[in-house]
């Protein structure tokens, strides 16, 4: 008897266990997907503690000297020094030669001791730093830090917006038909007509910079693939059985939209959430990259890359690697735990 009531609990708890509670169950038993959730979540949680300021609340410090080395590249000649070493190479040769290329020569020394004379109170520079410092003296680290704040937040809002916005349209599009269905798809082909990225590249350059800006220029413009899924998965749920009873029952269009349709339906748009966020943190650094992203007073990794031009003509290469070793890590985390939920979220593996 007691062995049947037992058969008979498990068969029920069996039963009991929904799409989600299936899904965190695979994806806890593939490694590589738990792996890059750690990796998505330390990155996450270092975006909200630098937007509290609990690190890198002073990036924009001038704590070093200019292009200050890395900590394991102590000891060698830093770029400021070997400036010093330049103007004493010149202040060795005589006035009257200097004089001959430029006629302000002779004042130079004099400017110099009045200079030497005034009293700077100001704190001593570090000579390296943990991952070196940029052309102003300022900790590449917390740089990136602050630049991994800005640029997940613009991925994860904008890409959320989109999906949310992809979502009830394609939702609309699916379930209802009809004339509703054919404006969407004229909408829809509106913006699939004009390449994706002359379209960012138009937007950004007409609008003002700012973070806002990118946000809405990524969510206007990436929403078009999540509509495309999420309408074909409407069109095959809006005449099955489960929707034909709620109907029986007198469940309204909206209920049976989003209440009873979009459950089965939501982890197409969880897997185009995650993929999406990629694309536009990619697209967030491009822009910047390019000018037309985060304002000047801001710091992206795009903008650190867009530094990093110049400083690799003098060989300063610590900013270029801090800001794409950040990003590589990150897309390549958000990537695999993409395919990941992909294949978590199969309901074929049910």
């Amino acid at each position: 008897m007691s062995a049947v009531m037992t058969r008979g609990l498990s068969a029920r708890q069996r039963q009991s266990a929904g799409l989600w509670t299936l899904a965190w169950r695979r994806l806890k038993r593939d490694r590589v997907g738990m792996v890059s959730l750690g990796v998505v979540v330390f990155f996450l949680t270092l975006m909200v503690a630098s937007y509290l300021g609990v690190v890198a609340g002073h990036w924009s410090d001038e704590v070093g000297v200019s292009y200050a080395h890395p900590a394991f590249m102590a000891g060698e000649e830093n770029f400021e020094a070997a400036q010093m070493g330049l103007s004493a190479t010149a202040s060795t040769v005589p006035d009257a030669d200097l004089s001959a290329v430029d006629p302000l020569a002779p004042r130079y020394h004099e400017w110099e001791e009045r200079t030497a004379r005034i009293k700077v109170n100001e704190a001593p520079r570090a000579e390296t730093l943990l991952l070196g410092g940029d052309k102003w003296g300022r900790d590449v680290l917390q740089k990136a830090i602050k630049g991994a704040e800005t640029s997940i937040f613009v991925g994860l809002t904008a890409a959320l917006l989109a999906t949310v916005f992809g979502t009830v349209l394609g939702g609309l599009s699916g379930y209802l038909g009809g004339r509703v269905g054919d404006v969407l798809e004229w909408f829809y082909n509106v913006f699939t007509s004009i390449p994706y990225i002359l379209l960012i590249l138009s937007f950004a350059a007409v609008l003002r910079q700012g973070l806002d800006t990118i946000i809405f220029i990524l969510a206007c413009t990436g929403w078009t693939g999540i509509y495309r899924l999420v309408r074909s998965e409407y069109i095959k749920h809006a005449s099955r059985e489960y929707v034909k009873a709620a109907q029986a029952i007198g469940a309204t269009h909206q209920r049976r939209m989003f209440v009873h349709i979009l459950p089965n339906v939501s982890h197409v748009s969880l897997v185009q959430l995650s993929q999406h966020v990629v694309s536009f943190i990619k697209a967030e650094v491009i822009l910047s990259f390019l000018g037309l992203g985060v304002p000047v007073d801001a710091v992206s990794w795009g903008t650190m890359l867009a530094e990093a031009q110049t400083e690799l003509v003098i060989g300063k290469w610590w900013q270029l690697a801090a800001a794409g070793v950040s990003m590589a890590i990150l897309v390549t985390a958000f990537s695999m735990l993409t395919d990941s939920l992909r294949d978590a979220l199969d309901p074929k593996m049910k």
